[in-house]
C-alpha cells in the first residue's frame, strides 16, 4: 500500500467500490465535498464528520520567527493554520491496522 493517496486514485478505488456509479460521477463528487471542505474552512467554519474526526482552524499570531539559514529575524502577520483531529473510530480502526 502506497504511503499516500492522490485525489485521481481515490476517486478510482471509490469507482471500483460503486460499479453502479460512473467514475466522472464519482470524481465530481469527491471534487465537489472537497471544494465545499474548503469553502467552510475558509468561511471559518469547523467541520466535523462523526466517527472520522473534525477539521478546524487555529490562528497564529503575528510575531518574529528566525531564518533557520542565516538567523535573521522576520516579522510575520497572523496567520490561520487547518488543525485535524481524528474521532475515536478513526484512532481505534488505526490503532488495531498498526497491531
Amino acid at each position: 500500500m502506497p504511503d499516500t493517496l492522490s485525489r485521481s486514485e481515490l476517486i478510482a478505488r471509490l469507482a471500483l467500490s460503486l460499479p453502479s456509479v460512473p467514475a466522472p460521477q464519482v470524481g465530481e463528487a469527491v471534487k465537489s465535498l472537497l471544494e465545499a471542505m474548503a469553502g467552510s474552512l475558509a468561511a471559518g467554519q469547523r467541520i466535523e464528520i462523526r466517527g472520522f474526526g473534525s477539521f478546524s482552524l487555529h490562528c497564529l499570531p503575528a510575531g518574529l520567527v528566525r531564518n533557520p539559514r542565516t538567523g535573521e529575524a522576520v516579522a510575520v502577520g497572523r496567520r490561520d493554520r487547518v488543525h485535524f483531529k481524528p474521532g475515536q473510530d478513526l484512532r481505534n480502526r488505526v490503532a488495531k491496522a498498526k497491531a
